[in-house]
């Protein structure tokens, strides 16, 4: 990972401080002014900008890519440079995805962008890296003044902000067929569950997989799970009460819609249009125009039920999160002062109702969000009832997400309480493991994903060797199927198609037995290779012996078949008395012949060799 600029980082944030972020602890209102009057975010005390910022700045900002967003955030730098005189600021502007611009800050902090847009439960990852500049006291003073709580929280790792929050809307609420659910239903989870049962539609609620969504049923009983890092980011305790009373009867109260005949595993806004419609679908802002397309004049959205366990009735609660803004560490204390200027012009309220506009985002910024088309926006004024009863998310290990996902199917499966009690037990294990786990674990790869009866719910281990390769044990995939490799069993880094970090699943062309093979530099934390392949050098077989003009000094692959036999890669010109075995891994721990004795050919002819392991039996096939 490359973080020469680290070096630097005390200057850089002692001169920001002086130069850069001077009266930036002034409260703005919603059109970027000081409501002085007198000057606009960027400038410096006296309404014009300090001399000492002067100057022309070549960047790279990386923003999302939807639509017009590139776009918009061009025209919204030469704005700032109009109200700052003096600066000149020549933007390369490029849209990438929040999750690939944090890994690709991750690789490589140096030839990362100077500003970029990441989703917040990458903030850890990026304080690790070096990647992030911490806020000084006036800049952080502003952005605590003029954003919600929840966007500060999720910009924050111990007890300092490294970034700016863009928005204020990651977070979930429900969607509902007006025609089909009654208005004097929405406050009850039992009623809307019968209402979808008598209409014969399905009722959306992502359980399964996803412990984002199934978290929100723990939060209504008074559950927590809080992690704790330190300044390094390093997760080092945990405040988690899910195994307890109190989670059981969460999980009871999932009992009643997971066991329903109306319940669906789903958080998509197309649900209202498969082919058994939903009536009712948990999800976020992002699905309201396929919700809206669906619905028409049905399209209606408020906050979650609530639901009633041995008589006492639970709010169900949820997640809220963001987007957020950070700046590169620079090794020019004056560059990195004109970027913490702009970051914080690019996050004001006037840039976010521009953004809001453009693609319906919505605003952290406490007066962006009193802006009547925000407050009138169905999306967003559900999301904001649902906030009230919302925990803000901070940051939380990688690996959580699994461990509390299959809480959901534990539900649903369960028959009494003490397997309910079971399913949590395993749960805090899982949890408090990660504290303790030791640094093999945490830098082990493993291959996960939808294959071989599993469905993202198993870890397969891969062996090191050489340093920087890795195999996994044969796997059975059919074509079509999709996995991933991963660190530490968690999500904070994981490597998807061609290597990609943080990229796409990769998905298999062709039924077979496959080894997974990844190539990994340490160094930056980059993957060259990551493919399937029919061999091995650990888990594989070879040929070795008296053929083709070697003797006993030279290994001849085989490749693993469908049938799990192994068959060599290529054919052999063999006289008769030729003599060889089969070995495992390139040693003699593991070997077949004829018996205990060498295979020895009967006949001359050209032959390839082929090993049943289950049987112990070397086969020749003639070519």
């Amino acid at each position: 990972m490359k973080k020469k600029i680290a070096t630097l980082l005390a200057l850089v944030l002692s001169l920001c401080m002086v130069i850069g972020l001077a009266g930036c602890g002034k409260k703005a209102d919603n059109t970027g002014k000081d409501t002085t009057g007198s000057k606009t975010e960027g400038k410096t005390e006296g309404g014009s900008t300090s001399s000492s910022l002067d100057g022309t700045y070549n960047i790279t900002v990386w923003v999302s890519e939807s639509d017009g967003v590139a776009d918009l955030t061009k025209k919204q730098i030469a704005k700032f440079c109009e109200e700052n005189p003096g600066i000149v600021i020549n933007a390369t502007v490029e849209g990438i995805t929040e999750a690939e611009s944090a890994s690709q800050m991750i690789t490589s902090v140096e030839d990362g962008a100077d500003l970029y847009c990441f989703a917040q439960d990458q903030l850890v990852r990026l304080v690790q890296a070096g990647a992030l500049n911490k806020l000084g006291d006036g800049a952080t003073a502003t952005v605590k003044e003029r954003n919600d709580a929840t966007s500060i929280l999720a910009a924050t790792v111990g007890d300092k902000l490294y970034c700016y929050p863009l928005t204020s809307d990651n977070g979930y609420f429900m969607y509902y067929d007006k025609s089909v659910i009654p208005a004097e239903h929405l406050d009850s989870l039992e009623d809307l569950i019968a209402d979808c049962e008598k209409a014969g539609k399905m009722f959306s609620y992502e359980m399964e997989t996803s412990a984002w969504y199934n978290a929100g049923f723990f939060f209504a009983t008074g559950c927590v799970s809080e992690w704790e890092t330190n300044a390094e980011g390093k997760f080092v305790g945990l405040k988690d009460t899910f195994n307890s009373d109190a989670g059981v009867i969460a999980l009871k109260g999932m009992q009643k819609l997971v066991k329903s005949t109306c319940y669906n595993s789903s958080s998509a806004g197309a649900d209202f249009a498969a082919a058994v419609p939903s009536a009712i679908v948990i999800s976020g802002t992002w699905a309201s125009s396929a919700v809206k397309e669906a619905l028409g004049e049905n399209y209606a959205a408020t906050d979650l039920p609530k639901f009633t366990v041995d008589g006492k009735t639970y709010q169900l609660g949820s997640y809220s999160g963001c987007k957020l803004m950070g700046v590169k560490p620079q090794t020019d204390a004056v560059k990195n002062a004109v970027l913490q200027q702009l970051a914080l012009y690019l996050t004001n309220a006037q840039c976010q109702l521009e953004r809001f506009n453009l693609v319906g985002w919505g605003p952290s910024n406490l007066e962006a969000q009193k802006d009547n088309a925000v407050q009138s926006d169905i999306a967003l004024a559900a999301l904001a009832l649902q906030n009230a009863n919302a925990i803000p998310q901070g940051q939380i290990d990688g690996a959580w997400w699994d461990l509390a996902k299959v809480l959901g199917t534990a539900a649903k499966e369960a028959t009494t309480d003490a397997e309910l009690k079971a399913a949590l037990e395993t749960y805090e294990k899982g949890c408090m493991g990660r504290l303790s786990l030791s640094e093999d674990a945490a830098t082990a790869f493993t291959v996960i994903g939808a294959f071989d009866g599993t469905n993202w719910d198993k870890d397969y281990p891969m062996t090191q060797q050489p340093e920087g390769t890795f195999y996994s044990s044969a796997i059975n995939f059919k074509a079509g199927d999709e996995f991933k490799v991963r660190q530490g069993g968690g999500w904070d880094v994981n490597f998807g198609a061609n290597g990609a970090a943080g990229g796409d699943n990769l998905k298999v062309e062709a039924d077979g037995l496959y080894y997974v093979h990844m190539e990994f530099n340490k160094a930056d934390t980059t993957c060259s290779v990551l493919e399937l392949t029919k061999y091995s050098p650990i888990e594989g077989f070879t040929v070795i012996g008296t053929v083709n003009g070697s003797n006993w000094d030279k290994d001849f692959q085989m490749e693993i078949q469908a049938d799990g036999t192994f068959v060599s890669t290529e054919a052999f010109a063999m006289t008769a008395g030729t003599e060889f075995k089969c070995r495992q891994g390139l040693s003699w721990d593991v070997n077949y012949g004829n018996g205990g004795d060498n295979f020895k050919v009967e006949a001359d002819g050209t032959y390839k060799v082929q090993l049943d392991v289950n049987a112990g039996q070397i086969t020749l096939i003639a070519q």
